[in-house]
């Protein structure tokens, strides 16, 4: 299992971004969190094996999202188990 950490930076705050990706996550065996940062960067932080993380993350660069990011950091770790679900943060 494998952790993937991706600050997504560009038009996405007010844009319906978190709430889509959450949807986005409903297709994939995948676990995690979105949230908005206060600089206006949103953390997508997700768990699951590395081909539905790898499909789940082409899933949001293939979607309407597409157009609000400018730039993305992706970080990737070994799993740590801590996440039911997919939810979005405050």
């Amino acid at each position: 299992m494998q952790r993937v950490t991706v600050l997504y930076s560009g038009r996405v705050h007010g844009v319906g971004f978190r709430v889509t990706v959450r949807s986005l996550a409903c297709g994939y065996d995948v676990t995690g969190t979105v949230h908005n940062l206060p600089d206006g960067r949103v953390e997508l932080v997700a768990e699951g094996t590395r081909p539905e993380l790898d499909a789940f993350l082409l899933g949001i660069d293939e979607s309407d999202l597409s157009g609000f990011i400018a730039k993305k950091h992706v970080t990737w770790q070994p799993a740590l188990g801590r996440f039911r679900g997919f939810s979005i943060l405050p």
